[in-house]
Formats: structure tokens, sequence, C-alpha cells
């Protein structure tokens, strides 16, 4: 039996590791479930699982919860804080830790899991984009098992031989990955009539269910752009080694060209439960509930080169991927400030392109080598992002 910490058990990826976990009562046992503003929706998961800790990320909801918890007959331990994040994250009795939280808050409870050595399903693709080589090296010194649960890095280690080691794609045989993306929802709009695009518009999916700030950075593929970031560390690649191809139907999760011409494809129904299914149980598999493809009925398949101008986020996590550590980090905060503006209706769509690149536009030149430093970076990222927003509003 695996025991397992879920550090953002609200978000849909929590949802559903929850629901994966629950299918198999006898391998599986919840150590420890963590939320943030969702509270009674988190004591209402702690009845099901019964986990020994329930996690807040501050002590802001602490009296609700325990309300909650008496109501619904929880018995577990209510903690609060950032430290007891790390240490649910990290403590001795866990096997496995699903890193769900959503955003730059998911870094430093991934980075103990991490650094204790657990097998760690990573769903939290700020991790890496925002601290790349020192979570790397952080998993290398501790043992840590990183499982990718991104349908797409899921998809590509899935593609992979079997003997692949980490950064040798040439030494595997491999001539280029592949990375997919559905488009999002305004795939086929017309480009002058970006600047009407509604939130509710934005935060709709056409396949996948998913958080709204992943889903508006879904619309933007900017959820794409820091995929291609994560996908450059999870399997030493360079951003030359890697291809960004729109495929509609997200049934084609990703892809892995070879050298001699075969192209290695995951297929699977749009549903994050299957990678974290293969998560759990690798190197083995369990039913995840997701139904099989129904090839009779499969649509066409299509596929693209993005346009940049259509998708002018992408580019920036492009080349900010080429130009480092700090070009990352920046555009990862700037953009969650963007995204969490334009969710409270202070700036357009089209806006959230214009304050990713103000802000890395303002960013001074700097070699980063800790996590301190990340974070300090990130601090600064968000001011000048802030500051960007208020310029524009203002005019």
């Amino acid at each position: 039996m695996q025991t397992v910490t879920i550090l953002g058990a609200t978000g849909s990826i929590g949802c559903s590791t929850l629901d994966v976990i629950l299918r198999h009562p006898a391998d599986y046992r919840v150590f420890a479930i963590t939320g943030n503003t969702q509270v009674e929706q988190l004591i209402k998961q702690a009845q099901k699982c019964t986990p020994r800790y329930v996690v807040l990320a501050d002590d802001s909801h602490y009296v609700a919860a325990c309300d909650y918890a008496k109501q619904y007959q929880v018995t577990a331990e209510i903690l609060c804080g950032a430290k007891a994040l790390e240490e649910v994250a990290s403590a001795p009795e866990v096997d496995a830790v699903m890193a769900a939280i959503v955003g730059a808050a998911g870094l430093l409870p991934t980075l103990a899991a991490v650094k204790a050595g657990k097998k760690v399903l990573l769903a939290n693709k700020e991790a890496l984009v925002m601290s790349g080589a020192l979570f790397i090296e952080a998993a290398n010194q501790s043992g840590a098992e990183l499982l990718p649960i991104d349908s797409e890095h899921n998809a590509i280690f899935q593609c992979l031989p079997s003997d692949f080691e980490y950064g040798q794609l040439q030494k595997s045989g491999i001539s280029k990955i592949l990375l997919t993306g559905s488009g999002g929802p305004f795939r086929e709009r017309a480009l002058s009539s970006f600047g009407n695009i509604t939130i509710d518009e934005a935060s709709t999916h056409p396949n996948w269910s998913m958080g709204r700030k992943i889903t508006i950075d879904s619309a933007t593929m900017m959820n794409k752009g820091l995929e291609f970031i994560e996908a450059c560390w999870l399997f030493g690649a360079s951003a030359d080694d890697i291809d960004v191809v729109i495929h509609p139907q997200s049934i084609i999760h990703s892809m892995v060209q070879y050298v001699d011409g075969s192209v290695i494809a995951q297929l699977g129904n749009p549903d994050m439960r299957t990678p974290i299914a293969y998560g759990l149980a690798h190197p083995s598999r369990i039913n995840a509930g997701v139904k099989p493809l129904d090839f009779s009925n499969m649509k066409d398949f299509s596929f693209h080169t993005p346009c940049f101008e259509r998708y002018p986020n992408l580019k920036l996590a492009i080349d900010a991927c080429r130009a480092g550590q700090a070009a990352t980090t920046w555009l990862n905060a700037a953009n969650e400030i963007a995204v969490s503006h334009f969710l409270k209706g202070n700036i357009e769509f089209c806006d959230i392109a214009y304050v990713n690149e103000s802000t890395l536009n303002a960013m001074p030149v700097v070699d980063v080598t800790s996590i301190q430093q990340i974070v300090e970076q990130d601090e600064l990222a968000r001011v000048a992002a802030e500051s960007v927003v208020k310029v524009k509003v203002a005019c």
C-alpha cells in the first residue's frame, strides 16, 4: 500500500487524484490533503478519504475548517501555513506526493517532497518553470522519482524508450519531442475580435475540464509555453529539441519522433485520471475509471503549426526558455498577475500578453543560483507586473 499526500486537493487535479485513489482502497492510503479557500469541499474530501492531516494554506480559514470538521464528523488534525504544507509533503510516512498546487505557491512544498526523496507526481508545472536546474539537482541528490502528470509530459514519458537516459535524446535515437496542444477556444476566431473576448469565453475549454487559471492559460497558450519550458527540464532537452503542434481533438497527447522516421504517440480520451493513474501505479497500470477510445466514432485528426500572432504568449515562453532561469521565473510571475487581473475584469484578454512582455522587458540582468534568489525574483517580477497593470488601467 502506498501512502499519499495530495497538495492542492480541491483543484481539478486533486479531485481526479482522489477519484482514482478511492477506486483502489487496498492499494492507496491518503496521509494528508491540502487546500486554500475551498474549506468545506476540503473537509468533505477528508470525510471520504480519512487522512491523518488536513492542511490549509493559512490560518484565516482555520475556525471555519474546525466547524466543518465537526459538522461532517472529520477527525483529521487541521494544520495551517507554509511550514505545515512542507511537513506533510516530506513526512517519513509518505511514499508519494501529488504536487497539484497551482502557481508559484506550489514550489516550496513540492521541493520539500523532492528533497525528502519522495515519488513526486508533478502536476505543478511552475515548480520547474521557476527553479528548473535547482529542482532537478535536488531530485538527483535525494533520489526522488519525478513522474510527470501533465497529460502532454506524461505522454512523452510513455513514448520514450525504456532505457532513456536524462538529456540523452540523440543517444536514444530521438530527433524531436512533439508537444501537442488543442489551440484553446479561440483557435479559429478572427484576430480582429480578440479585444472583445469575455472572461466567460476564455474560461471555457473545448476539450478539457480544468481550473480557471489554467483554462485562461490554455486560451492564450501560455499553458503550452510553460509546458515547453517544463519539458526541457523534465527530459534534459534543449529548446531546439521540441516542437509545438496544434492538435484540436486532444486525443493524441504528445509524440516522440525518432531518427528512423518513426513517430510514437500516446492516445487517450481527454481525462486527467489517465496520467494520474499511470503516475500512481508506475511502472504498473491500474483502472482509472476512464472510458477507452472508441475508434469507430473517432473524428479525423488534424495538426498545424501555431501562429505566434494568435498566440504571442507561446513565443514569449519559448524565448524565455532560451534566455534562462531568471526569464522563466519572471514570465511565470507576470502571467499569474496578468491572468488574475483579467479574471477580475481589470484588463482585456489581449493585455495578458502585453503585461507579460512589458514585465520581461523590465527584468534586470541576474544570475539565479539559489531558491532564495528565485523567491526574490518572483516577488520583484510581481511588483513589476502590477506596475504595468496599473499604467495600463490608467490609460
